[in-house]
């Protein structure tokens, strides 16, 4: 089989590694210029994405696209993909809820395959090798397979259903990131006190424990704005399975303290801890 024409929607962090993951086996990985920002234009450059000037001239060579996102955005995004009548292969890899991706299906089938998607680890740089879990037709998802073969990034199929993935997704991310934001918080308190290296110490008695690596705070606080989206999908996750959401909406609540230092790398942990104390 010919290999295919990609293109990415859009490349963030995530999804420009990813995108230069397919280019292993794919003819082109297109990106599309308009809105976009010069860090995105820098990221798709770094990682030799082939720029397009508008939507339309993504979709219309394209056989699979990727979809990679903040939340918020994921159903206008498919919504501008469905307006142009895209008849390949969609793959929502957004960390929005089953219901939303379900969604997402109704919109752009049945022109196009609807491939449910997630990503679970760090971009596939400097050696990590994240999972994208895939659930969806079996022709569509094994294409999407084949697409990531040989490359940092690993692909496991879930089954048929589209919304397996993501609910995966956001079950992992329900206790990865809520419990790094409790760190936050249980470090914030102690330092209030005078007991944080204290508390540190209780801490590395046991390996097994974020809150023997407080360090990870400030990055935390740098992700801040696409994690607090992405707890408020897992709450109404939560929430529609009957469960109590509380816990992560307060943990999206306690995030947005942190929005204005979107992606700084040089933010410290004590940085992160006075701004956590400032409403």
């Amino acid at each position: 089989m010919d290999q295919p024409t990609i293109g990415i929607l859009h490349p963030g962090s995530m999804g420009a590694a990813v995108a230069a993951c397919a280019a292993a086996n794919a003819a082109a990985v297109l990106w599309c210029e308009a809105g976009r920002s010069t860090a995105s234009a820098a990221r798709a450059a770094q990682f030799h994405l082939t720029p397009m000037a508008t939507l339309a001239e993504l979709l219309d060579p394209s056989d699979i696209v990727i979809a990679l996102c903040p939340p918020a955005a994921a159903e206008d995004l498919a919504r501008e993909v469905a307006a142009h009548r895209f008849t390949g292969v969609y793959v929502e890899a957004n960390a929005i809820n089953p219901e939303r991706v379900q969604r997402i299906a109704e919109l752009l089938e049945p022109g196009a395959t609807v491939v449910d998607g997630g990503v679970v680890g760090s971009p596939p740089v400097g050696g990590k090798t994240p999972t994208l879990y895939l659930s969806g037709p079996a022709s569509a998802t094994g294409r999407v397979e084949a697409l990531f073969a040989g490359t940092a990034v690993r692909t496991a199929v879930l089954g048929t259903e589209v919304g397996k993935a993501s609910a995966l997704k956001l079950a992992y991310a329900s206790f990865q990131k809520t419990s790094r934001v409790l760190v936050a918080l249980a470090v914030g308190m102690a330092r209030e006190h005078g007991v944080d290296q204290e508390l540190l110490e209780v801490a590395s008695r046991r390996t097994d424990s974020y809150l023997a690596e407080p360090q990870y705070v400030a990055k935390t606080a740098a992700r801040a704005w696409r994690w607090g989206p992405e707890l408020e999908e897992a709450a109404d996750t939560l929430a529609a399975a009957g469960l109590p959401p509380e816990m992560l909406r307060a943990a999206a609540s306690t995030l947005a303290r942190w929005h204005d230092v979107k992606d700084d790398s040089e933010l410290t942990l004590t940085d992160a801890l006075d701004r956590l104390a400032q409403p």
